[in-house]
């Protein structure tokens, strides 16, 4: 059905609802994203997203939280190839949410939740230190990731957050946010999700210790004051 599922030793109902996902939004109305058609959104979302599954703390959480889920990547691709866990994608655009549900109820997939809402919001509330996994694709620069992800995350789990070229500038910033939320570095995994893609890497952190009570910030704080 799709090539790149058998990359990811993914089983035909995963494969099945990755490529409805690819019909569905090339037919959506609607689409807050440029990247529709399926031969352009196969590379540019789903091959793009799966190659987090790379990461096998991601690939083994029960519980993942998609952070400014935009389109609804890599969020829905992660719940159609991983049907036994839980994705809830944390969107703050209505309009954005409205469509991430049209596009997982096209795939068929029941194991997601479009939660309207900004992340740090949803920290304060039902999300606090609820995930295994914080996944971030196209958000944000990593420092502010980092105190996104930290007061949603469980003790052990991980963000993995979707980045292009080296910066070495934001990942030491990334290094000093993390160090006062509770989180360490783990790994800068390059990928090469799809032929011809280029300065893909994933950048991987776990939660080693709790977050201070004072995360999380109020909203917007995290990109308005940085913490490093």
């Amino acid at each position: 059905m799709l090539a790149l599922a058998g990359d990811h030793g993914l089983g035909p109902e995963s494969a099945g609802a990755l490529h409805a996902l690819l019909q569905g939004l090339s037919a959506e109305q609607d689409p807050p994203t440029t990247v529709t058609s399926p031969e352009e959104a196969l590379d540019g979302h789903l091959a793009d997203s799966l190659s987090g599954l790379e990461v096998e703390s991601l690939a083994g959480a029960p519980a993942i939280a998609d952070v400014g889920a935009g389109a609804g990547f890599p969020g829905l691709a992660l719940a159609a190839a991983l049907p036994n866990s839980s994705v809830d994608l944390i969107e703050a655009t209505t309009r954005k949410c409205t469509v991430i549900r049209r596009l997982g109820e096209a795939a068929g997939l029941t194991n997601f939740r479009a939660v309207p809402v900004r992340a740090e919001e949803w920290a304060a509330g039902e999300g606090a230190g609820a995930y295994d996994a914080v996944t971030a694709r196209a958000v944000g620069p990593l420092g502010v990731l980092v105190e996104y992800a930290a007061p949603l995350l469980r003790a052990g789990g991980v963000l993995v957050a979707w980045k292009g070229r080296r910066d070495q500038a934001g990942e030491s910033a990334a290094l000093g946010a993390a160090t006062i939320v509770g989180l360490e570095a783990v790994e800068i995994r390059k990928v090469t999700p799809f032929t011809g893609a280029r300065d893909r890497h994933l950048h991987v952190y776990r939660k080693v210790v709790a977050t201070p009570a004072r995360f999380p910030r109020r909203a917007g704080m995290a990109r308005k004051r940085p913490l490093a």
